[in-house]
């Protein structure tokens, strides 16, 4: 949350001439309601399922650039998906700086807590064996959208040589 995963993703895939997927508007189009209400109301297994169905589904298609949510990693089922699909890009940022930039926003179910910015560490921290596993790691802290499409699309042009 917070790295930049909507606006990359929608500016490289237009540039590339892809269809831009983001699966948490499919999740709440799927579940007629928003994440957090699904958190709240339903939980957090109940959230991961749904969201590595929606996954599956939408790692079948082709010239796309998927933008999950970040703990979509933690399943093995979801990396596998990710691997077998395409190239997986990590965005990350520090952890205050992603905090500046989420934190007037009232929608994210896991920052629901006392102390956000601890829990904002604890998540990248819980995570980071899994972001690691991506094929490219994009800091984005003191990026702009279009440095880091730029960087994306050099890199990825690279690794295709």
């Amino acid at each position: 949350m917070g790295v930049g995963k909507t606006s990359v993703g929608t500016r490289l895939a237009k540039d590339l001439g892809y269809t831009f997927i983001d699966t948490d508007t499919l999740i709440e189009a799927d579940q007629h309601m928003d994440i957090t209400s699904i958190f709240t109301k339903l939980g957090e297994p109940y959230f991961r399922d749904v969201e590595a169905r929606i996954i599956r589904q939408v790692m079948e298609g082709e010239k796309q650039v998927v933008s999950t949510g970040g703990g979509a990693v933690i399943r093995n089922e979801n990396r596998a998906a990710f691997n077998k699909s395409g190239f997986v890009i990590c965005l990350a940022a520090r952890p205050e700086i992603i905090f500046e930039r989420i934190k007037h926003e009232t929608h994210r179910p896991m920052l629901q807590t006392p102390d956000p910015k601890v829990k904002i560490k604890e998540l990248l921290e819980n995570r980071e064996k899994f972001y690691r596993q991506a094929d490219l790691i994009i800091d984005t802290s003191e990026q702009s959208v279009d440095d880091a499409v730029e960087e994306i699309k050099e890199k990825v042009r690279y690794a295709r040589c």
